[in-house]
């Protein structure tokens, strides 16, 4: 596994290696319900697939975390957003047409931007080194579970207008306000 497939961004410290590779394979013996990892020769972009739970707003639909890893994770938390989905991006568009399968865009919650932007402390003040990939999936699928409407957050567009040029989250203060979405 590389550990970068952008010349432009950082390699992985060994410690960051090592730990992936431990959360890897952990993911790959006890996979997480509702969640599939995407296969990869590159360690430092994971990408999964989030398949809403069932009974929820968001039951039985599917989207794409991509999930990017720093230099010195975990003493640096990754940077997590939704991937956005058109007919463009997609390489795999014309399998996907005709295997009927479509992950949609970024879901309509109170706390992800329409450019895949996640609102949630442990993204980002409330990191810690402790805790996993998985960790962050399962409070993404919470987040999204616990919903009780299908919004954007109310400064959506002014948001992703300021991140036009290629923002990251992680440069973004966040002011954690509801957590009763």
């Amino acid at each position: 596994m590389t550990s970068t497939s952008n010349p432009s961004r950082k390699t992985l410290s060994k410690i960051a290696c090592n730990r992936l590779q431990k959360e890897l394979v952990e993911w790959q013996v006890n996979p997480l319900s509702g969640f599939k990892h995407k296969a990869s020769d590159n360690l430092q972009r994971w990408v999964i697939e989030v398949i809403g739970a069932p009974g929820t707003l968001y039951a039985g639909e599917t989207y794409q975390l991509q999930v990017d890893f720093p230099e010195h994770y975990p003493m640096e938390a990754p940077q997590v957003s939704m991937k956005n989905h058109s007919f463009c991006d997609n390489f795999f568009f014309f399998f996907n047409f005709f295997s009927g399968y479509f992950p949609s865009p970024c879901p309509l919650h109170p706390h992800i931007y329409s450019n895949g932007h996640i609102c949630l402390d442990i993204l980002y003040d409330s990191w810690s080194p402790a805790m996993t990939v998985s960790s962050v999936c399962i409070s993404i699928l919470s987040m999204l579970s616990s919903s009780t409407s299908k919004q954007r957050p109310a400064d959506d567009d002014r948001y992703v207008r300021n991140c036009r040029n290629g923002r990251s989250p992680k440069e973004t203060k966040w002011w954690f306000h509801d957590d009763k979405v």
